[in-house]
Parts: C-alpha cells; structure tokens; sequence
C-alpha cells in the first residue's frame, strides 16, 4: 500500500486536532484492547531498522518511548478518502514531526525513541530521510513483534495495520500504554509530562 498521509509539520494546538488535519476526523475510542499490556514482558524478536541491522527492544536498556503507527504516507500519492473514516488512522507524519521536535526533551529525561509500523523498512528510511528524523524506525513487516504483544489492529484495504499507540518499556516490561493516541501530535507531549512527573516522584 503506497498512499500519503498529506499532513504538515506543525506545532500542536491544545483542546483541538492537529491544524494540518482535517477537523472532523473520528476520534478514536478506549476499546480495552490495551488493557492487558501493562507490565508485559517483550517478545524476544530483532526489527529491521531504518539505521540499518536490527533493533530488540527486549535486549534495550534503559526508558523506551515506543509509538506504534499505522501508515507512513508519501507527498506523492493521495490518500484515499476512506482512509480518514478509521478513527486513529490518519496522523502519522504530524506524529513523527512532533517526535523530532520534542525529541532533544525525551533525550534529556533519559528516554531512547522509536517508531514501529507495518511498514517495510526502504518505505520507512524514505520518511525518515524526508522528516529528517533523528530516531530510527523499526519495520514489524511480519508482526513477529506486535502479534506476541497481541497489539490492536485493523484492516483497510485487504491489509492489516496496527492501531495508534504509544508504549514506555523499562527492563524489558511495559510500564506504561498510551491508547488511544489522538491528536496524534499532541502524544509526545503526554509522554514527556508522564516522564518528567515521574522523575520529580523519585526525587
């Protein structure tokens, strides 16, 4: 599947979607498909990664900011209009571009981010390339990694992708799921206020 998301980098506006996005999207519901993940162990399974080799989130050490996305979309190619009625669907680029941004802010409370879709990884590295983002991309191609996890998904277009979703994985385990995610611009944001309200709790 090639199509574009055709969002913008922007800067997230508080109480309302994404400018850049159209502004009756469906927001997307809690359907408890993530209930069961909190405190989940990690498969072990290795992800192609836009840096080239392979990345296992089981094996990382440290804060892991995970975000799940569906689709990354190309300026080339339209999206088709029925791609906007799946609430969460839409949003992939403004996600990552508020990732880059706020991404000097997740390294300086001690977090390593990451990007996983469905994606294979040369569509992946070309996003990475065109958003110039400073973090890499893991393709899950076969679900080898979202299907042990037993991530939500859905279908469009006789394809599978996985729903929006954001993990925080310590030692190995999920510590923390942000689900649903919408706007999807606004969740690194989400992330780093849990981060830092965090660390203040330690000290």
């Amino acid at each position: 599947m090639a199509f574009s998301g055709g969002e913008a980098c922007h800067n997230p506006m508080p109480d309302m979607p994404p400018a850049s996005l159209p502004p009756d999207l469906p927001v997307p519901l809690d359907d408890g498909a993530c209930d069961h993940l909190a405190g989940a162990r990690l498969p072990n399974v290795a992800l192609r990664s836009t840096a080239g080799g392979s990345v296992n989130l089981a094996d990382a050490r440290g804060t892991l900011v995970v975000f799940v996305y569906p689709h990354t979309g190309r300026p080339d190619t339209p999206t088709p209009k029925e791609w906007d009625l799946i609430p969460g669907a839409r949003g992939c680029t403004p996600e990552a571009c508020a990732y880059r941004d706020l991404h000097a802010d997740l390294r300086g409370l001690g977090a390593k981010v990451y990007g996983v879709s469905i994606d294979p990884p040369e569509w992946q590295r070309e996003a990475v390339e065109r958003l110039h983002l400073p973090f890499e991309l893991l393709s899950d191609q076969n679900r080898s990694w979202s299907r042990p996890l037993r991530l939500p998904t859905f279908a469009f277009q006789n394809q599978i992708f996985l729903k929006r979703l954001t993990l925080v994985l310590e030692g190995n385990r999920v510590r923390k799921v942000f689900y649903p995610v919408f706007p999807p611009d606004r969740n690194p944001a989400d992330v780093i206020k849990f981060l830092g309200s965090d660390l203040r709790t330690i000290r």
